[in-house]
């Protein structure tokens, strides 16, 4: 029988444990039935509060200075949202015209 990968470290050593599944690499524990819940579960908005969703394009509401680096993204430097993730700081992993992929922080764009 095959069983999902980690959804935290993607490691393939998952064991079941009566309803749960464990990975022995990172010890997360999940409810399989319950991961399409969380993962519909992630959500940011927008400095306006609209919602976002993976795929839509933004522009950046600030300027924003690129950590470990001399750049700032200027206002209105336009990125596409890859993906949304669960984080304490930045929540889109987005492609930054000009400056490739980088993750930002929800409250720094507009929906464009």
């Amino acid at each position: 029988m095959s069983l999902p990968a980690c959804p935290k470290c993607h490691s393939e050593y998952v064991y079941q444990d009566q309803q749960q599944l464990i990975c022995p690499e990172c010890a997360h524990e999940w409810d399989p039935s319950h991961a399409a819940a969380e993962e519909e579960a992630l959500t940011a908005k927008d400095a306006n509060g609209s919602l976002l969703e993976e795929g839509d394009k933004i522009t950046l509401a600030k300027d924003l200075k690129v950590k470990g680096s001399s750049l700032v993204l200027k206002i209105g430097t336009k990125a596409l949202i890859r993906r949304i993730v669960e984080g304490k700081d930045h929540e889109l992993d987005c492609k930054v015209d000009g400056a490739g992929e980088m993750m930002v922080t929800a409250k720094f764009v507009k929906k464009s």
